[in-house]
């Protein structure tokens, strides 16, 4: 049985690992009130090779990553996703903010 290819090999690992289960986590129940934890993942997978017949020289790698983006609250009936906010996110785009202000207020000096 011949070896299979690169694309092969990454082919059955997605199918393994890139799922449903890696964004929604196991649900919670507590107190009539279901919670299913929500993330986003990202994979991202390279490779390539150099030279030809014997030299023939070749590379590949992957990562993943996960981060939480909220949950879902299933209670009476009624399912509604919660956004988990990011304190960080909040920051940047308040310092971008007052950097485009700023950017905009020398600009406006300069004419």
């Amino acid at each position: 049985m011949p070896e299979p290819s690169l694309i092969e090999r990454i082919g059955e690992v997605i199918q393994v690992h890139a799922n449903a289960r890696q964004v929604y986590g196991e649900p919670v129940e507590r107190d009539g009130t279901t919670v299913i934890p929500v993330a986003k993942v990202q994979w991202g997978f390279g490779g390539g090779a150099l030279g030809r017949g014997a030299i023939e020289r070749g590379g590949g790698g992957g990562g993943a990553r996960a981060m939480p983006i909220g949950f879902i609250e299933l209670k009476s009936g009624v399912a509604e996703f919660r956004p988990i906010e990011d304190p960080d996110d909040v920051s940047k785009a308040v310092l971008i903010g007052l950097a485009g202000f700023f950017a905009g207020l020398i600009l406006s000096r300069l004419r």
